[in-house]
């Protein structure tokens, strides 16, 4: 099983993440940020993997450092899962609608972190989540990953819409990007190796 789990605790952060990515259950997640919670519950359950996440935060000062670790700490956990890369397809894309809103992720586990993100967010904040915090934790999790990450909302009106659409959309490229697929032989690399 492609599994891992982490704690990791600082001045601002005590995280506990759990992942399976052979496995769709369970997913839990505990952050403190009720919108966040709702937005990994997506990722995971679109990305057919098992996601448990405890996290307590800095809260009275705002949600950032919470979103932020919990984004390194599943970063690191999907790239130790993962192991030695061989016969993922390595590459996944999706465009998923919500509503009015279309999201659009691509993504290749290529060792190379890299983030492309485009996204026009009005509004700034949902519940107590500051929706410029979508960038941080897709930041945070494709550096610790080793994701090159293209992430973009191509029309819609309502915020929520468009980041659950990001979301979602994220969990279906990376399904189709951690899949073993036998016609693989080694890694999916001419050059023989995936870091």
């Amino acid at each position: 099983m492609r599994q891992a789990e982490k704690k990791r605790q600082t001045y601002e952060t005590a995280i506990q993440v759990k992942i399976n990515l052979d496995q769709a259950e369970p997913i839990s997640i505990k952050t403190g940020v009720g919108f966040f919670d709702h937005m990994l519950t997506l990722m995971a359950s679109h990305g057919r993997f098992s996601l448990v996440v405890q996290a307590e935060g800095d809260l009275h000062i705002d949600s950032h450092h919470t979103v932020e670790d919990v984004g390194i700490v599943i970063g690191q956990l999907v790239k130790e899962a993962l192991g030695d890369k061989k016969q993922i397809n390595r590459y996944g894309t999706a465009y998923v609608p919500m509503d009015e809103a279309l999201g659009f992720v691509s993504l290749d586990i290529s060792g190379r972190p890299y983030l492309v993100f485009d996204a026009e967010l009005n509004n700034e904040k949902l519940g107590n989540f500051d929706t410029e915090l979508v960038r941080e934790f897709l930041q945070a999790f494709m550096v610790h990953a080793g994701i090159t990450l293209h992430a973009r909302v191509l029309y819609g009106m309502n915020t929520h819409h468009k980041i659950e659409a990001i979301f979602k959309a994220l969990g279906r490229a990376l399904a189709d990007a951690i899949t073993v697929n036998p016609e693989i032989k080694g890694v999916n690399s001419t050059k023989g190796l995936l870091e």
